[in-house]
């Protein structure tokens, strides 16, 4: 096929939303669905941004990829986290095989594209740029015509984690704004047969807004931002409606999201947890919740006698102190199997602070990837599936806590995003499966 095709992610987009509660608000994204095909997408594991994105433009599950989040531990001693780039990623892009194909790519605002690589077309890169100085754009002169014709272009929104909802809730309407703006103006000016964006505003409206926006979270009150929420959808749709509507010439559209969304219900503080069950051994316990990252570079934690240890986020990630592994391991590698098993089951037994089961789900990155590269956490926990996140703290009076250690936010992050296409031959239910079908009914001779 020669026809061009347009991609808009829309970062966090849940089918609940968009397929049910806001169906007939959304006349733009209503009529791509009833003239195409829709469906829920299952995401990555873990469905964050930082690897799901990348899976979905290369094709690549985590494992394969060797990317488990947005920092990577780079070696097996006890601090070498790292932040991911555009450089930690080893396979092409979508946009990499076009441009092999001779093909012209617009690409703005994709995660995980800082530093810019370069193409057959223009890239913006993505919110973890480190900021307007950086050289964010390829050709490196696409920042100053930017600057001249529709301002910079900007990243995120500063502090989404935040109690001011009337600033947050401008900064991402300003955002969202100036991201269509620079669209249209690359769309109408720049050659292109790959046009791809991702819009950050859904997933900071949500973190932002959803206990004001979801009548059943424990935290809802009656405000002024209880339609925050459905209004910022109702003004995407009509900037996406613009935006569709001055292209010219044929072309298809999908619009996919990375994740979904659903609401927290709390966090289960894991390193307290670990502590009081005797695998994580303190020199010294906090007087107050401190990082556990704090804790391992002021070394007060006892390896000698320490099994496990965990970060924190929507999701836990756990890490082992293996005998010949870890510079102090304790664990005996033949003991590993059964210490695995025995701490797998005791996760999932974990009970919510009513005494009721939870619905916990433990991974192991060797069973579900189709390949480990780099160094993936050796366990990877959904507490209740994802409805309590996992708190990286430790110092807790509780393991049971409902202030997030990184901010106010009270929605935490669904296993299926939303596929949109106005061509009904696509047939896409995971995002892994994105990349080679796109290729196939593209670019295939």
């Amino acid at each position: 096929m020669n026809k061009k095709i347009v991609i808009i992610g829309l970062d966090c987009a849940s089918p609940n939303l968009i397929f049910d509660e806001f169906f007939d608000d959304l006349p733009n994204l209503k009529k791509i669905m009833e003239n195409g095909v829709y469906n829920a997408l299952e995401s990555t594991i873990p469905p964050i941004t930082v690897p799901a994105w990348m899976s979905m433009f290369t094709g690549k599950d985590p494992g394969e990829l060797g990317i488990y989040g947005f920092t990577n531990r780079q070696n097996y001693d006890y601090h070498s986290f790292s932040l991911v780039s555009s450089k930690s990623v080893k396979y092409k892009k979508l946009w990499d095989i076009f441009t092999q194909k001779g093909k012209q790519n617009i690409v703005i605002g994709v995660p995980l594209t800082y530093p810019p690589s370069p193409l057959k077309g223009h890239m913006i890169t993505g919110f973890l740029t480190p900021s307007f100085e950086s050289n964010y754009t390829y050709p490196k002169h696409l920042k100053n015509e930017l600057l001249a014709n529709t301002g910079h272009f900007i990243f995120d929104v500063n502090d989404f984690r935040t109690e001011d909802k009337e600033r947050l809730l401008k900064d991402i309407y300003e955002m969202t704004d100036n991201h269509f703006k620079i669209a249209n103006y690359l769309a109408r000016n720049k050659p292109w047969d790959l046009f791809v964006m991702v819009e950050m505003g859904t997933d900071r409206i949500h973190h932002g807004f959803w206990a004001l926006h979801d009548k059943k979270h424990p935290k809802y009150i009656k405000s002024k931002f209880n339609s925050a929420i459905r209004d910022y959808y109702i003004h995407l749709d009509k900037k996406i409606g613009e935006f569709l509507n001055g292209i010219k010439g044929d072309f298809d559209v999908i619009i996919v999201s990375d994740h979904g969304i659903k609401p927290m219900y709390g966090g289960i503080a894991i390193n307290d947890w670990l502590f009081k069950k005797g695998y994580l051994v303190l020199k010294e316990y906090p007087k107050k919740p401190v990082s556990i990252n704090k804790v391992i570079r002021e070394k007060k934690i006892d390896w000698s006698k320490t099994k496990v240890w965990g970060n924190g986020g929507y999701h836990g990630k756990l890490f082992f102190n293996i005998k010949g592994r870890e510079p102090l391991g304790v664990i005996e590698k033949n003991e590993l199997d059964n210490f695995k098993t025995k701490l797998i089951k005791e996760l999932k037994d974990i009970k919510n602070e009513d005494g009721n089961a939870m619905d916990t789900k433990v991974y192991e990155p060797q069973k579900i990837y189709n390949k480990v590269n780099n160094i993936p956490p050796d366990l990877i926990v959904y507490f209740d599936d994802l409805s309590w996140r996992c708190q990286g703290s430790i110092g807790n009076k509780s393991i049971y806590t409902h202030d997030n250690d990184i901010g106010p936010d009270d929605a935490n992050h669904a296993s299926h995003g939303i596929f949109i296409s106005s061509n009904k031959m696509l047939k896409i239910n995971k995002i892994t499966d994105f990349f080679n079908s796109i290729v196939y009914n593209y670019l295939s001779e």
